[in-house]
């Protein structure tokens, strides 16, 4: 299938606060030929983000970040989130300069050399336009801990430091609960010994 086979008939903004959601009335072609009837969907549009998953191939820790998510607790799971760093993508900003941004952010940490590309997805296609560019990153976990974030976002964020072996195990245990740490830790699994090749 193409463009060719859309047809959008309404488009308009039903809210616009922190996010935004358009209402949409289309049409579609389908598999077995002919057109759908017109469909009513609402999509969350929001900016699209990058996250990165920080390393230290010496120590073999991976240095993550917790922090309140009202979202997770409505939701039914745990309010505060053990993540890896993640931030928005501006305008006139690389998804690759966010990663190193939101490192120094919300981590207190510089990302040394070059960034390591892991993938780019949706987090929900059928609901939301948000794309997220993950990477991963070498980083000095001596010097990380502490409590960053920027004041004029009341961002809270605390630094967690974990061995590679203790981030498997919580991978294992089903207490991973955010999509972006879930497929960078599956990621680095898979890749664990090319990056302590790469960054000898």
């Amino acid at each position: 299938m193409d463009e060719d086979s859309i047809v959008i008939s309404e488009r308009r903004t039903v809210y616009k606060g922190f996010f935004r959601i358009d209402h949409f009335r289309l049409r579609h072609r389908l598999f077995a030929g002919g057109w759908s009837p017109e469909l009513s969907r609402e999509v969350f549009l929001r900016h699209n983000a990058a996250g990165i998953l920080l390393y230290d191939p010496g120590r073999d820790e991976i240095v993550f970040i917790e922090q309140f998510r009202l979202a997770a607790h409505l939701a039914g799971f745990a309010a505060w989130q053990l993540e890896i760093v993640a931030g928005i993508i501006d305008m006139d900003e690389s998804a690759a300069a966010v990663a190193r941004r939101e490192a120094a952010e919300e981590a207190g940490l510089a990302v040394i050399g070059e960034v390591v590309p892991i993938h780019r997805f949706l987090t929900s296609p059928g609901g939301s336009t948000e794309t997220v560019d993950l990477f991963c990153g070498r980083v000095d976990a001596s010097e990380a801990g502490g409590i960053h974030g920027l004041a004029d976002e009341s961002e809270d964020i605390r630094v967690v430091v974990k061995s590679s072996a203790a981030a498997m195990a919580l991978l294992a245990e089903g207490k991973i609960e955010n999509g972006f740490t879930l497929l960078a830790l599956h990621w680095f699994a898979a890749n664990r010994e090319a990056l302590r090749r790469r960054w000898r």
